[in-house]
């Protein structure tokens, strides 16, 4: 499905016209309690909306949950809503996302998240305008919805929005903490997208595109953010988004979830800790080891373009280059100073190996290949080694 977008600053202003090309009936707006009114979007939706009924759903939490999915899918079908209007970070996205699709389905949103029954297509026009600059979920067509410890991916080829507004202006207000986590989930979804056994010369290249914004201006976004950086972590976070809608994530993104579900550590700072670790697994890869059916040696070309991307000459130097990216942008970068300790490495084992997340991997993981990452990491003694 082709996706209409529109970016740079003031491009907000072009909700009100999208909005009355589609002639909707009633919009059911999904938003970010926090970052609705303290990044503008408040005012630009309440100028777009003029007129229009509106009803608004903000009745979930970070990671939303299939009960906050369940109350939004409740709602919109009593409003009888046609368009969706996702605005805020990856959850908001993610929760506009999935309501518009189970909302039409005569299965029990549960039974659908939990697969198995083919979703009908959304019905309700579908409009994203994110205000962080990480998650790319205004262009994927998959959404995160927990049951539960566990997390599940919702997809559905109509799940991907019909319009995009990336207005960098409405990230303005992201704390720094946030901007990195953020930064550095669209960073490490262009790093698994580009080795995912899924990727294409298109996706490819999104992620050289995303790897080329994002590494140069991560850091002065966190620290000392200007327009520029803005608007070039705001492409970044689209291109990473554009990446994964085709080739998905791996293992790194998998080994994410249970870090954040059970220890509460936000989502990009997890796949942060263990991503740099992957590039010298991920080198060591063979002809027994090897799951991308183009074989070894496509895996090793492909891990040579994204070594030569970040400037760097070998698999070690650019675990090194990510750690150190994550340490001056603030992110902790062992499992110890996030408050996990060797006990725990257990229980990420058994719910991070998302067999879908582990045979996206160009390399075969086990859990003893996880657990001795994890172990690697978990006092942060290797980390400049």
């Amino acid at each position: 499905m082709p996706q209409e977008l529109y970016s740079g600053y003031g491009s907000v202003a072009r909700l009100g016209p999208v909005v009355r090309k589609a002639r909707p009936e009633c919009v059911f707006l999904v938003f970010d309690k926090g970052a609705f009114a303290k990044s503008g979007a408040e005012r630009a939706a309440d100028r777009a909306l003029d007129g229009i009924r509106r009803v608004g759903f903000s009745d979930y939490v970070v990671n939303p949950r299939i009960e906050d999915i369940t109350r939004g899918v409740e709602l919109l079908r009593t409003e009888d809503c046609d368009m969706v209007i996702g605005v805020g970070g990856g959850s908001a996205m993610d929760t506009a996302k999935s309501v518009s699709l189970l909302a039409v389905q005569d299965s029990e949103p549960v039974a659908i998240v939990r697969g198995g029954i083919e979703p009908r297509p959304r019905q309700a026009t579908l409009v994203m305008v994110p205000t962080t600059a990480g998650t790319g979920s205004e262009s994927t067509h998959f959404s995160v919805v927990y049951i539960g410890a566990e997390k599940y991916s919702l997809a559905h080829p109509s799940m991907l929005a019909d319009t995009v507004i990336l207005d960098p202006a409405l990230t303005e207000s992201m704390p720094p903490y946030l901007a990195a986590c953020t930064g550095m989930d669209a960073v490490c979804q262009a790093i698994e997208s580009w080795w995912s056994v899924n990727s294409t010369a298109e996706s490819r290249e999104y992620s050289r595109q995303s790897l080329a914004l994002g590494i140069p201006n991560l850091e002065k976004a966190v620290a000392d953010p200007d327009r520029g950086a803005r608007e070039c972590m705001l492409l970044a976070s689209n291109l990473a988004g554009r990446a994964i809608n085709i080739a998905r994530t791996t293992v790194a993104h998998a080994v994410s979830y249970p870090i954040t579900s059970l220890f509460g550590v936000p989502h990009g700072h997890a796949v942060a800790l263990t991503l740099p670790w992957f590039f010298e697994f991920n080198d060591r890869v063979d002809d027994d080891s090897v799951q991308d059916r183009r074989g070894v040696e496509h895996v090793r070309l492909v891990l040579s373009e994204i070594l030569e991307a970040l400037g760097v000459g070998s698999a070690r130097e650019a675990r090194r280059l990510i750690v150190d990216l994550a340490r001056r942008i603030g992110l902790a970068a062992n499992l110890s100073d996030v408050g996990i300790g060797r006990d725990d490495i257990d229980a990420i084992v058994r719910h991070g190996l998302s067999p879908h997340r582990a045979e996206n991997n160009p390399r075969r993981v086990s859990a003893e290949d996880l657990r001795e990452i994890l172990e690697r990491i978990s006092d942060g003694a290797d980390l400049d080694g």
